[in-house]
């Protein structure tokens, strides 16, 4: 019999489609067969990873940054009511897909209509405290309200201290049915030879992706070192420049992606909670430049150098020598935590 998991991260960037990429292959390991469900570059990632699997498109939750920081929460307060009309249009389609593909079973990454009454539906997010400024209590409230509605909230991070995502991922108390299943990451350590001294992952909604880029273009232009610059721009086909001293690339799949990370020295990006497990894991220093605005991204950076293990600039203020801190900083540790996939999947067995 065909157990079908429909499997639906959000459209914000690359990072919640990409944390989903090993929850997908373990599923296809323990005999699941995984449905994919998103939209934009999150979907024609997953496209590209699994172009065996079935995929489906929910609608947009229309994600926009604003070209200042200090806009970032009033431009999506003023997009809300286009979210709120896609997670209205999400439940209808689950609904729908639930009869259609008779699903077994759901795992929704901050796809808040993505869950269903008739089959165990899981939510997995890194912020049950969502930072908003003095609006914090209230986001945090609303957000918590939504989780109520799922079967089950996997956190990936470990419970105790020390931890990875602070007082982002943990509650002094809570009433909601957390799982803390460990550090996610796609990525694989393997000792290669070190090609690149310096490797740029972007990723992230238009515009500050393509103002970061072009920022960091123009500090790196005279930079005698080696560098691999990997844009996080999503195309049908792969692009491949060089550039003197800089090999850029529009994208890059995993198996690939693997490979350059562990062949780079260092890695210069935003602090995105995937990009920092995936750091933890391949136990590579970083240095990381915030996307302006957005709480949790600058939590995490602050977090990080607040405790001597990765420094951080912000955007308007960075320059290409704030790099040569990065040997100071002890790195991300290494936090053993092996992923009891069975055990999680129970949920989707039950009649």
């Amino acid at each position: 019999m065909t157990k079908n998991i429909l499997v639906a991260p959000l459209n914000w960037g690359l990072g919640h489609a990409t944390r989903c990429i090993p929850i997908i292959r373990e599923l296809e390991k323990n005999g699941f067969t995984p449905i994919i469900a998103s939209d934009g570059v999150a979907l024609a990632l997953l496209k590209k990873e699994f172009p065996h699997l079935t995929a489906l498109e929910l609608p947009s939750y229309n994600i926009e940054y604003a070209k200042k920081g200090e806009n970032f929460k009033w431009k999506l307060i003023k997009n809300s009511p286009k979210t709120i009309n896609a997670i209205l249009s999400e439940k209808q389609l689950v609904k729908k897909w639930v009869k259609e593909y008779d699903l077994k079973g759901i795992i929704s990454d901050n796809r808040l209509g993505v869950h269903s009454k008739k089959v165990p539906s899981v939510f997995m997010t890194h912020q049950l405290t969502v930072l908003s400024g003095k609006t914090t209590w209230i986001s945090s409230k609303l957000h918590q309200f939504f989780i109520r509605k799922f079967d089950e909230c996997w956190v990936p991070d470990i419970e105790k201290a020390p931890n990875l995502t602070g007082k982002l991922g943990h509650l002094k108390s809570s009433n909601l049915n957390i799982k803390y299943i460990g550090v996610l990451s796609r990525l694989e350590k393997k000792v290669l030879e070190i090609k690149y001294d310096i490797m740029v992952l972007l990723s992230g909604p238009e515009p500050q992706r393509t103002i970061l880029e072009e920022k960091l273009i123009e500090e790196l232009k005279d930079n005698k070192e080696k560098i691999v610059f990997i844009k996080g721009k999503v195309t049908k086909e792969q692009v491949k420049e060089q550039k003197g001293n800089i090999t850029f690339y529009n994208f890059m799949q995993s198996e690939e992606l693997e490979k350059t990370f562990n062949e780079s020295e260092m890695v210069l990006c935003r602090s995105g909670y995937t990009t920092v497990m995936d750091l933890c894991k391949l136990q590579k220093k970083a240095f990381f430049i915030p996307t302006p605005g957005q709480f949790e991204q600058e939590y995490l950076a602050k977090k990080y150098k607040r405790e001597g293990l990765v420094p951080y600039s912000k955007q308007d203020k960075f320059v290409i020598d704030d790099i040569l801190s990065v040997p100071l900083y002890k790195g991300l540790p290494l936090i053993p935590s092996e992923i009891n996939w069975n055990q999680l999947f129970l949920l989707f067995e039950r009649e």
